[in-house]
């Protein structure tokens, strides 16, 4: 596979950033100014009609989606981890750790609407053993012809899986990485023109928060960074949970590049967030959105122990996504400038520092400009709710 050398995407200095990240913090800053982008914070109460004009507005605000996408092919990684058949005291998916359809529905169409001339819905299942996208959401409720009558060229993918190409394709990090040096995955994520970032606002028992960033987590492919992935090429089937990316307890398939470091931490707390900078690094999302109108505190997903449901009734957005997520952050009631130790982070190490560290964007609060509703308007203690 070809290595892409190309930087425009990045900061000047991005790689001497990232070779520095073990720098004193007061030289590492020095080296990179990390950019901001404003974040568009909305309340919106209810899955209904109400999520698309709500969403209309935010866009507007950030400039309009017309400039990003027209003519293009938009990528867009849907945040749905776990099983697509175990709920959270019964109620569905998307109204608990799961965007919600409605939200993914809303976003389809006013992609479509701004002249989006193809739009993939992409996700790797951690859970399912069906190759197709659309078996896996179907069992969770979801009406396939929703998504696709949306707007027009929407497709649906499984990225577990090489795909039409036969191939995966490999995507390198700036800087040489903090965990790999590249990740191999399904050319539909190097194959778009716009790549967005549809996740749920939620706390995370690896991460500390789950949003725009940590949904890139998911593009890797099971059938090579799964637990149950082939040893010397992909599996045929899904590959079960990402431990390896977790705990390091074994290498990718012998087709994919092994960890930079087999010597470093195998601490969750350690490797989560430096693989999931990595993959932004790689993969850059060039829109983040969010959905926070129903949602989960204390954990991702059912199978972390005492989450309870949140009605924060917040939709949020932003082209950067350190900044989108550093104001997730503040919105949860927590601190985007905390340290390790510190909630939400702490058992982990601050993907948003991390990022921001890297010259991806900045988490500082004082650099970001909020439009429509203010954080101290919108924000919800999760810890308290």
């Amino acid at each position: 596979m070809k290595r892409d050398f190309n930087r425009r995407d990045f900061l000047q200095g991005l790689s001497a950033a990232a070779l520095g990240l073990y720098l004193p913090q007061s030289r590492l800053l020095a080296a990179t100014a990390a950019p901001t982008a404003p974040v568009a914070v909305a309340k919106c109460t209810t899955y209904g009609p109400d999520v698309m004009t709500t969403l209309a507005t935010m866009f507007d605000q950030l400039g309009g989606l017309r400039k990003l996408v027209s003519g293009k092919t938009v990528a867009i990684k849907v945040n749905l981890t776990g099983s697509s058949t175990t709920r959270f005291n019964g109620i569905s998916q998307g109204q608990t750790y799961w965007v919600h359809p409605e939200v993914v529905t809303a976003t389809v169409h006013l992609l479509g609407k701004a002249g989006a001339r193809r739009i993939r819905l992409l996700e790797s299942p951690t859970s399912s053993m069906e190759h197709t996208l659309e078996a896996f959401i179907s069992q969770a409720g979801w009406r396939i012809s929703d998504l696709t009558s949306a707007a027009s060229g929407v497709e649906l993918e499984n990225t577990n899986f090489a795909g039409a190409s036969k191939k995966f394709t490999r995507l390198w990090v700036p800087g040489d990485g903090l965990v790999f040096k590249a990740y191999d995955m399904n050319r539909a994520y190097e194959d778009c023109d716009v790549f967005v970032s549809l996740a749920k606002l939620k706390e995370h028992s690896t991460t500390g928060m789950t949003g725009a960033m940590k949904n890139s987590f998911g593009i890797t492919p099971t059938t090579i960074y799964g637990e149950h992935a082939g040893v010397d090429e992909p599996s045929k089937e899904s590959g079960g949970g990402r431990a390896m990316l977790h705990i390091g307890d074994r290498q990718p398939s012998k087709t994919a590049l092994s960890e930079l470091s087999p010597n470093s931490p195998r601490d969750p707390g350690y490797r989560v967030p430096r693989v999931t900078v990595d993959l932004v690094a790689a993969r850059p999302i060039h829109l983040s959105i969010i959905d926070g109108i129903e949602t989960v505190a204390g954990g991702e997903g059912p199978w972390v122990k005492g989450i309870r449901s949140v009605r924060s009734g917040l939709l949020i957005a932003g082209t950067n996504c350190v900044t989108t997520d550093a104001v997730c952050t503040a919105l949860m009631g927590f601190d985007p400038m905390a340290e390790r130790g510190t909630a939400p982070f702490e058992k982990c190490d601050s993907t948003l520092k991390l990022a921001e560290q890297l010259g991806i964007g900045t988490r500082d609060l004082k650099r970001i400009e909020v439009l429509g509703l203010p954080i101290a308007r919108g924000r919800v203690e999760f810890r308290k709710a």
